[in-house]
């Protein structure tokens, strides 16, 4: 089969396609010949060595992938060959077949395209799950999402309007900011340009909400600031490179909660409500990821570079079965 191969740690560079002898079938896991993969910004981190687990290296990289089931294990039920499936993991997904846990798949809802599919699973789940069970964000609620231009924090936009909050972007250039407006952010701020402190006191007089953070850096205390009093923050990454450190008399004067969001804190019954509502979101198109880019496999290294440097709009999909 044909991969993309990380042979060492280093910049997205270093990343290569070649043949690839197939992974085998372990017990508990599938077969997918991956039509689609979408790039997560966790996926120049582990080719860096700098994400929170290392991978030994030489192993492929991607963590979100779509496709049909091939070959299942023997012990695997409720999954059979033919499947339209959706799936994460730490790596593997750039490549032209991924075997993954069972547990791991999710049926792809007919009607959706495995484009689609791909880009929707990692960054609309971290920002449904952040603005759901984490802020409790709630009709009327004035939501600042930071980083708004990218995977996580588009998603955020479209889901935050879906669920009635009042939305402000704030994102590196006017065309992430355009694309933030078509999926209905009311306020938008251009965080190169713009006096951040200024425009959110401007857009928001009475402060804000919610602020969902998956940037980091600077911003993080300007957006901390804008929240009204018992307003809630959540982190959920650090694309900047920077971890900000929070003056903690803001908290107490403010009376603001700081939240951070992981996947395995969540409450069991929460999680399978939120999923089932995602779930539905998908398949009835009221949400639609934004393809900000479609590359072909060759082009990995393209596409991981795209992420790597902040100037993806929404997602990146690498086109495996061309």
């Amino acid at each position: 089969m044909r991969a993309a191969i990380c042979p060492g740690y280093g910049p997205v560079e270093v990343v290569r396609v070649d043949a690839l002898d197939p992974p085998a079938i372990e017990p508990g896991k599938v077969r997918v010949r991956v039509a689609a993969a979408a790039v997560n910004f966790p996926d120049v981190l582990l080719v860096a060595d700098k994400y929170q687990v290392s991978v030994p290296p030489p192993f492929v990289p991607g963590s979100e992938f779509a496709g049909v089931v091939e070959e299942v294990a023997d012990d695997v039920d409720g999954v059979s060959v033919g499947d339209r499936v959706t799936g994460t993991g730490i790596v593997g997904a750039f490549a032209e077949q991924v075997v993954a846990p069972a547990r791991n798949l999710t049926p792809i809802p007919d009607g959706v395209d495995a484009h689609v599919a791909a880009a929707f699973g990692v960054a609309h789940r971290t920002a449904y799950h952040s603005l759901r069970s984490v802020a409790r964000v709630r009709p009327g609620d004035e939501v600042i999402v930071l980083g708004a231009g990218g995977g996580v924090g588009l998603a955020a936009v479209q889901l935050a309007v879906e669920m009635g909050a009042i939305v402000t972007a704030v994102a590196s250039s006017p065309g992430k900011l355009e694309v933030a407006a078509s999926y209905g952010a009311r306020h938008l701020v251009d965080h190169r340009t713009a006096d951040v402190r200024a425009a959110l006191r401007e857009a928001l007089p009475g402060g804000a909400d919610v602020v969902l953070d998956p940037v980091g850096g600077d911003l993080s205390e300007t957006a901390l600031r804008a929240l009204r009093r018992g307003g809630r923050f959540v982190t959920i990454g650090f694309a900047s490179g920077e971890i900000p450190r929070i003056p903690l008399n803001l908290v107490l004067v403010k009376g603001v909660r700081i939240l951070g969001f992981l996947f395995q804190d969540l409450d069991s019954e929460e999680m399978r409500r939120n999923e089932s509502e995602l779930h539905e979101l998908l398949a009835s198109g009221r949400v639609v990821p934004h393809i900000g880019a479609r590359l072909p496999l060759e082009n990995t290294v393209e596409a991981l570079r795209l992420v790597a440097d902040g100037r993806a709009i929404g997602k990146v999909v690498i086109d495996v079965s061309g």
